[in-house]
């Protein structure tokens, strides 16, 4: 992991498998030094993962394998709050674009695909609504779409508790983190079997933010269910929407929302996932992710 203080002095953490490939497991985050494999993926471009809530800012094996295999540098930054990096109070889901700059800056990075799972995929979309001219294509797996206060958007949730929570402000989210109790059924057979199986570093590393997220998550939800800072109308490049059909978390409704306002969207229906189930479909949207950079 890298650390990068950015302009207004917050320090967030990187991880960036390009680092490993220049031989470094730790490096300063503005060491432009490295040749052009490592800036720009052996054989594609470099995709940004953007982290699920909670997260520790590892880049989990799945998504490392699945990149390395195809050729593909990732880089992921650490949301504010949660791992070493510093709490952003009131960031609304825009202001992640503006620390994606300054990484991509630092690390020389022009162009990009990016890709977001679950409380990712929000960001994942601001960054290609606002940097236009360096993400190309996006991917986004059991995304919330922007917030409605309608049954759709939340008809089918196993436990809103920290969405409802978070309407009310930040420390009543807070609060509510003090005295929730996990909620088994929000995951299906499916899911557990991911947990137990491929996608096993999901669980490891949700668990391993504990306590270090309160912060992050609680501005996370904050962050969904107020005004995004853009429409999806601005996200003017290819998006595959991939979305579970027996989600419990993030409910189908919310991936035929997205579909429907975003101009250039693809919807990946898996009828059979659920809510961490769906992220098997990772390789592929990588492979579509490319093509559709390409075009």
């Amino acid at each position: 992991m890298q650390q990068l203080v950015l302009r207004d002095g917050r320090r967030i953490q990187i991880d960036d498998t390009g680092a490993d490939d220049a031989g470094a497991d730790e490096t300063d985050a503005d060491d432009t030094g490295a040749d052009d494999t490592a800036r720009t993926g052996r054989h594609g471009p470099t995709l940004v993962w953007h982290h699920e809530t909670p997260h520790t800012g590892r880049i989990l094996a799945p998504i490392r394998d699945a990149a390395a295999a195809r050729g593909l540098r990732v880089i992921a930054l650490t949301r504010p709050g949660f791992g070493g990096a510093d709490p952003q109070p009131g960031r609304d889901v825009a202001s992640g674009a503006a620390d994606l700059t300054e990484v991509l800056d630092a690390l020389g990075i022009d162009h990009v695909v990016t890709m977001g799972g679950s409380g990712g995929g929000p960001h994942a979309l601001a960054a290609a609504a606002l940097l236009p001219d360096r993400v190309h294509a996006a991917a986004v797996f059991a995304s919330p779409a922007p917030f409605q206060d309608t049954p759709t958007w939340w008809d089918g949730m196993a436990d809103d508790g920290g969405l409802r929570s978070a309407r009310v402000g930040r420390e009543a989210r807070i609060a509510w983190a003090g005295t929730a109790r996990f909620v088994p059924d929000q995951f299906v057979d499916v899911d557990w079997a991911a947990l137990e199986g491929d996608w096993a570093a999901l669980g490891r590393d949700a668990t391993a933010a504990g306590g270090t997220g309160l912060q992050g998550a609680a501005d996370d939800d904050v962050a969904f269910v107020t005004d995004w800072g853009f429409s999806l109308t601005d996200v003017r490049c290819p998006v595959l929407v991939a979305q579970g059909g027996r989600d419990r978390v993030v409910p189908p409704s919310h991936g035929r929302l997205l579909a429907a306002g975003l101009p250039e969207a693809t919807l990946d229906d898996r009828p059979g996932d659920g809510h961490v189930s769906v992220l098997t479909g990772v390789p592929q949207a990588m492979d579509w992710l490319v093509a559709a950079a390409r075009e």
